[in-house]
C-alpha cells in the first residue's frame, strides 16, 4: 500500500457518533500527538493512573482554564495496534451535542485538526491495515438500511470479495510466468504457449469467476441502495390502503371520497432485506381541482422516475378507459397489477381481468384486511432481483458499481488473451495483455488507484469514520 502518502505528522479530531443525543458521545483523535492530547484534557480518577493501551480508562474531561466539561471514559490504543495503525485516542462522555462540541474545541485548540470526511479509514487503507474494498464496505455498513444490506457490507468487511479478486489474480500471475518462461525459452515456447492447460486456467480460473462476480452486481446495487416503488391508479382503487398494509401501520388517510391524497407520501421498508422506498401517490384522473391536479402532476413524475410501479386496480369493478390507459402508459416499465378489493371482488369479475393482462405479473390483494401482502412482497422481491441467483452467494460477494466497471475491463483483457493465445501470437504480446488485466483488478483493491479515484471513494464518508 502506499503507506508514505500518509502525512503522520498531522493529528486529526473528529466527533466519531452521530449528530443528536444518545447515551453515549465518542470523541476520536488519531495521529502522532494523540496521546498528548489525551493526557492534556482528561484528568483520570485515580492520580496515579497509568495509561496501558486499550485499557478504559475513568475520569473527567476538562478545558483549558481546568473546569470540567463531563465525566467520561477514555481510551488509548497505541501504534500500530488501533483502527489507523496510529496513535489513537477516543474520549467516551455523555451524547450531548453541545458537550462533544466543547470537548472536540478543546482537542483542536490542543493541537489537532478537523478530520475530513472518511479519513480515518483512509488512514487504516495507506497504512495498508486494509484494502480499498474493505474501506468501501465500512462506508456501505454505516449506511446500510436492511439486515441484508449490512450482512453484505460485513462479508465485504471480512475480505469476501478481496479473497476473490486475489484469487483470480493468483490465476492470471501464474499464467504470466509461464509466459515469462516463454519468452526466456524461446525454444520451447511453442510447446508452453500451445498447451490446452493455458487456455483452461483462464477460462476455469480467471473469465468464468469473474462473469460470476458481474452477474451479482446489479442484485448487490438493489440491497445497498434499494429500489423506488410507486404506488399508482386511478382514485379509490385502495393505494393509501395498500401503503398501510406494507406498513403495517395506519400512515395514509383513507376515505371514500375520490382524491382525497393529493400529494406523495414516501416511507422506506425492507422487503426480503431489501431496501424498498415506498411511494404513494395521487389517484390520476383527468377532471381534477387545481389542487388535487397539482398532486396528479407530481404522481405521474414519481411513475417516470420508479424502478418499480405497483398499478393499482379495482377488482370489484369493471375496468375502465382510465386503468387501460394507465397501463399503457408504462410501457417498458418494470410493473405488477395489484388487483386490489379481493374480498368484494366477483369471482367471474376477476377472472375477466386475470385473462384480459394474462402476461402481465399479478397479485391479488385485500389491503383493507391485509389479504395477499405476503404474496405482493414476495413479487416485489422477485421484481428487484429477477430470476435465479442463490442468496447467500449473492450476499457473500455482490461488487458495487466501481468494481463493477473494472471487473468488465478485467474481463476484456482476459478475452484478448484468450484471442492472443488462440491465435498463436508471440508471449511478449501475451505477457502485454495478462499484465493489462493484473493492472485492472490492483485497481480495485487499491493497489495503483490514482488519487482522485482515492477521495471520490473516501468522500462518500461520513466525518468520524
Amino acid at each position: 500500500m502506499a503507506a508514505s502518502l500518509l502525512k503522520t505528522e498531522e493529528t486529526i479530531a473528529a466527533i466519531a457518533t452521530a449528530l443528536g443525543s444518545g447515551g453515549i458521545g465518542i470523541v476520536r483523535i488519531s495521529g502522532p500527538t494523540a496521546e498528548r492530547i489525551l493526557r492534556r484534557l482528561f484528568v483520570p480518577h485515580r492520580s496515579q493512573a497509568v495509561w496501558q493501551s486499550h485499557r478504559l480508562c475513568y475520569g473527567k474531561v476538562v478545558d483549558r482554564s481546568s473546569a470540567v466539561l463531563d465525566e467520561a471514559m477514555a481510551v488509548l490504543m497505541r501504534a500500530p495496534h488501533s483502527y489507523t495503525c496510529e496513535d489513537v485516542a477516543e474520549i467516551q462522555s455523555h451524547g450531548s451535542w453541545p458537550v462533544l462540541q466543547a470537548i472536540l474545541a478543546e482537542v483542536l485548540a490542543a493541537g489537532a485538526r478537523p478530520a475530513e470526511p472518511g479519513e480515518f479509514t483512509k488512514r487504516a487503507f495507506l497504512a495498508g491495515r486494509i484494502d480499498l474494498t474493505r474501506a468501501e464496505a465500512v462506508a456501505d455498513l454505516i449506511e446500510a438500511r436492511t439486515a441484508a444490506s449490512a450482512k453484505l457490507a460485513a462479508e465485504h468487511l471480512q475480505g469476501a470479495l478481496y479473497e476473490r479478486i486475489s484469487a483470480v489474480r493468483d490465476a492470471l500471475v501464474e499464467l504470466l510466468a509461464q509466459v515469462e518462461v516463454a519468452i526466456d525459452f524461446p525454444d520451447d515456447a511453442a510447446e508452453i504457449l500451445e498447451s490446452g492447460h493455458l487456455l483452461d486456467l483462464l477460462r476455469t480460473r480467471a473469465a468464468q469467476p469473474l462473469q460470476r462476480l458481474l452477474a451479482l452486481a446489479e442484485q448487490g446495487r438493489v440491497f445497498r441502495e434499494g429500489i423506488k416503488a410507486v404506488i399508482a391508479g386511478r382514485p379509490n382503487v385502495g393505494k393509501s390502503s395498500l401503503l398501510n398494509a406494507l406498513l403495517r401501520e395506519e400512515r395514509a388517510l383513507v376515505a371514500d371520497l375520490p382524491g382525497t391524497t393529493r400529494d406523495t407520501i414516501e416511507e422506506l421498508i425492507s422487503v426480503r432485506g431489501i431496501p424498498v422506498h415506498l411511494v404513494d401517490t395521487a389517484g390520476i384522473r383527468d377532471h381534477a381541482d387545481a389542487v388535487e391536479g397539482l398532486g396528479i402532476e407530481r404522481a405521474r413524475r414519481k411513475v417516470e422516475q420508479a424502478d418499480l410501479v405497483l398499478l393499482v386496480l379495482d377488482a370489484s369493478q369493471e375496468l375502465t378507459a382510465s386503468d387501460r390507459e394507465l397501463l399503457r402508459s408504462l410501457a417498458g416499465k418494470k410493473r405488477i397489477l395489484v388487483l386490489n378489493k379481493l374480498d368484494a371482488a366477483a369471482p367471474d369479475m376477476l377472472e375477466r381481468i386475470s385473462r384480459e393482462f394474462a402476461e402481465e405479473t399479478q397479485v391479488r390483494t385485500a389491503a383493507k384486511s391485509g389479504g395477499g401482502i405476503e404474496a405482493l412482497l414476495d413479487a416485489i422481491q422477485q421484481a428487484a432481483l429477477g430470476k435465479g441467483g442463490a442468496m447467500e452467494e449473492r450476499l457473500a460477494c455482490a461488487p458495487n458499481l466501481r468494481h463493477k466497471l473494472i471487473l468488465e475491463k478485467t474481463l476484456a483483457a482476459c478475452a484478448q488473451v484468450e484471442a492472443t493465445l488462440l491465435a498463436g501470437e508471440p508471449a511478449d504480446l501475451l505477457a502485454v495483455d495478462l499484465q493489462t488485466a493484473l493492472d485492472h483488478l490492483a485497481d480495485i483493491v487499491g493497489l495503483t488507484t490514482p488519487d482522485d479515484v482515492l477521495d471520490a471513494v473516501f468522500s462518500k464518508f461520513c466525518i468520524g469514520k
